[in-house]
C-alpha cells in the first residue's frame, strides 16, 4: 500500500505538476460561457430563461466524442512534424479558444437580437474549441504517465482548472466592476476589457504546450491510413457540423410553432419547451448522422475507417466488462455529476437574487469556494491512492448529495455572508473530492488503444443529460422556486449511490491504481 509520505512526494513527478499548466488552460473558458457570461447577460437586460438556454452554448463538451477521432489520428500539417500529434492539437485548439474569446469580446449583447446571435455563436464556437483542448489535453494525461500517477494527475489538473475558473470566473467579475459594469448601470466597455484580458491568460497554456515533450506512448503509435484518408475524414465532418447548425436554425419558426401548439395541449409552457427543443436536437443530429451515412454509401470515405475511429472503441469498451457490466458503467457515467451541474447553472443568479454584490460572489464563490475545491482536489487525489477510487467516488457522491442541500437553508435565510462562507466550504470541498475521484475513475476505465476516443465519450456522457436539464433551470425556479429546486437538485444524485453500489460489486479492475 502506497504510504502517505510517497503519495506527498508524488506530487512533485513533472508530469503531475506540467497537469496544473493545463487544467489552468482547460479551466479559462469554462466561466466564459457559464456563470460570467450569465452575469455579463443579466447586466445586459437579457432575461433569466434566455440566460440559462446560453449554457446549451457548451454542449459542444457533450458531443465530443463525435471528432474525437479525428484529434486522435488526424496529424496537423506542419506543426505535428515538429511538435507531435499531441502538442499540435492542444496548440490549435488554444490558438481557437483565444479567437473565440475575442469574438465574444467584441460583440455587445444588449445591442439588440443580431449581437445577440452573434454572442450565442461565439460561445458555441468557445465550448468547440475548448472542448476539443479537452480532448487532447485527457489523451495526453493518460498517456504520458503510469495508472499510479494518474489520481494525482487528476488532481493537480483539477488544481489548476479551478485556477482558471476563479481567474475567468472571479477575475472577470473583479475586473468588469473595476472597469464600472455594474446589474443597474451596464457599461459594455467594462465587459469587453475582461474578455480580452481573459484571452490574454490563455498564453499560459500555449507556453506550457511549447515547452513540454510529446507523450512516449503516443510516439509509437502507427498510421493506418495516409493523411489524404483523414482529410477526407475531417471534411465529411466538417459538412456534417455544417449541416447540423443549418437544420437546427432552419428549424427555428417550426420549432415556435409546435411549442405553441404542445402548450395548449399540456398547459405547461415549459415542459413543451423542453420536449420540442430535444426533439429539434435530435431531428438536427439526425441529418448529420445522415451526410456521414451518405459519404460512406457513395465511398467518399472507407467503412472501415468509420468503423474504427467509431466502433471499435465502443466494442472494445464492452468486451472488456460485459454488457450488463459496461451498461451500469455507463449509467454511473452519466448520471455522477448531474446533481452538481444542474444546480451549478443557475448557482450565481440565485447568489444576485438573493442579494449578494458582484464583489461579494467573486470573493466568496468564485475565490474562496474555487480555493476549496482545489483543497477538496487534492484530498480526493490522495486518498484515492491510499484507499481506492471507487471508495472515495462513493464518498463524493454522497456528500455532494449533502452539501446541495444546505443550498435550501440558504434560500430559506436569505442573505448571510457567514452563511455562505459555511455552504461554500462545504459545497466545494466535497466537490473537489468527488471531481479528483471521478476523473481518476475514467482514466482507469480507458483503452490506451482508445484514448481519446473512449475519455471523450465518457466525459461527454458525464454532462449531457445535466446540461440539458440545467438549461432549463432557470424555468425551473420560475415555476416551483429556489428552494424546491434545491430539493430536486439533490435528490437527483440519489440514483448514483445504488450504482455505485453495484458497480463496486463486480469491477474486477484493481481500483487502488497504485499497483
Amino acid at each position: 500500500m502506497t504510504t502517505w509520505r510517497q503519495s506527498f512526494y508524488a506530487l512533485l513527478h513533472p508530469r503531475v505538476i506540467t497537469m496544473l499548466f493545463f487544467g489552468l488552460s482547460a479551466g479559462i473558458p469554462l466561466l466564459l460561457i457559464f456563470s460570467s457570461l450569465g452575469l455579463w447577460l443579466r447586466e445586459a437586460g437579457v432575461e433569466r430563461t434566455a440566460v440559462t438556454f446560453f449554457s446549451w452554448a457548451a454542449l459542444g463538451y457533450s458531443f465530443k466524442f463525435v471528432w474525437a477521432p479525428i484529434v486522435d489520428f488526424l496529424p496537423v500539417p506542419f506543426l505535428s512534424k515538429y511538435l507531435g500529434r499531441r502538442r499540435s492539437w492542444i496548440l490549435i485548439s488554444q490558438i481557437a479558444v483565444i479567437l473565440s474569446i475575442c469574438m465574444m469580446a467584441i460583440t455587445d449583447p444588449a445591442s439588440g437580437d443580431m449581437q445577440l446571435k452573434i454572442m450565442a455563436l461565439a460561445a458555441v464556437a468557445l465550448g468547440f474549441s475548448s472542448a476539443t483542448q479537452d480532448i487532447v489535453i485527457d489523451a495526453y494525461r493518460i498517456e504520458s504517465a503510469p495508472i499510479k500517477l494518474q489520481a494525482l494527475m487528476s488532481s493537480t489538473y483539477i488544481a489548476g482548472y479551478r485556477i482558471g475558473m476563479i481567474i475567468s470566473g472571479a477575475g472577470s467579475l473583479f475586473i468588469a466592476s473595476y472597469f464600472g459594469s455594474e446589474m443597474n448601470s451596464y457599461n459594455y466597455e467594462a465587459w469587453k476589457t475582461t474578455y480580452f484580458i481573459m484571452g490574454l491568460f490563455m498564453f499560459i497554456g500555449i507556453a506550457t504546450t511549447l515547452i513540454i515533450n510529446e507523450p512516449e506512448e503516443n510516439k509509437i503509435i502507427e498510421k493506418k491510413y495516409s493523411n489524404y484518408v483523414y482529410v477526407k475524414f475531417f471534411m465529411v465532418f466538417v459538412l456534417s457540423i455544417f449541416c447540423f447548425i443549418f437544420i437546427f436554425l432552419l428549424s427555428s419558426d417550426f420549432s415556435s410553432y409546435l411549442k405553441n401548439t404542445l402548450t395548449e395541449i399540456l398547459g405547461n409552457k415549459n415542459l413543451s419547451s423542453f420536449f420540442i427543443e430535444l426533439l429539434r436536437l435530435f431531428f438536427a443530429f439526425s441529418i448529420a448522422s445522415l451526410v456521414a451515412i451518405l459519404s460512406i454509401k457513395i465511398k467518399f470515405i472507407e467503412k472501415k475507417v468509420f468503423i474504427e475511429s467509431y466502433i471499435s472503441p465502443v466494442i472494445d469498451f464492452f468486451q472488456r466488462y460485459g454488457m450488463q457490466l459496461a451498461l451500469f458503467l455507463l449509467i454511473l457515467i452519466g448520471l455522477y455529476r448531474i446533481s452538481d451541474i444542474v444546480l451549478g447553472v443557475i448557482s450565481n443568479i440565485f447568489y444576485q437574487d438573493l442579494g449578494f454584490s458582484k464583489v461579494e460572489i467573486a470573493t466568496i464563490v468564485k475565490t474562496y469556494g474555487l480555493a476549496m475545491t482545489i483543497a477538496g482536489g487534492f484530498l480526493g487525489g490522495i486518498l484515492s491512492m491510499k484507499y481506492g477510487v471507487l471508495r472515495i467516488l462513493y464518498l463524493g457522491a454522497f456528500l455532494t448529495i449533502a452539501t446541495n442541500l444546505l443550498f435550501m437553508f440558504l434560500s430559506i435565510y436569505g442573505y448571510n455572508i457567514p452563511l455562505l462562507y459555511f455552504v461554500i466550504s462545504a459545497d466545494n470541498l466535497s466537490a473537489g473530492i468527488a471531481s479528483a475521484a471521478f476523473v481518476a475513475f475514467l482514466s482507469r476505465l480507458t483503452n490506451i488503444s482508445f484514448t481519446a476516443m473512449q475519455y471523450a465519450i465518457f466525459s461527454s456522457l458525464m454532462t449531457l443529460l445535466p446540461k440539458i436539464i440545467g438549461g432549463y433551470s432557470g424555468s425551473i425556479v420560475e415555476n416551483i422556486g429556489y428552494t424546491n429546486f434545491f430539493l430536486f437538485a439533490s435528490l437527483l444524485g440519489v440514483p448514483v449511490l445504488l450504482v455505485i453500489f453495484y458497480v463496486n460489486k463486480y469491477l474486477k479492475f484493481d481500483t487502488t491504481i497504485n499497483k
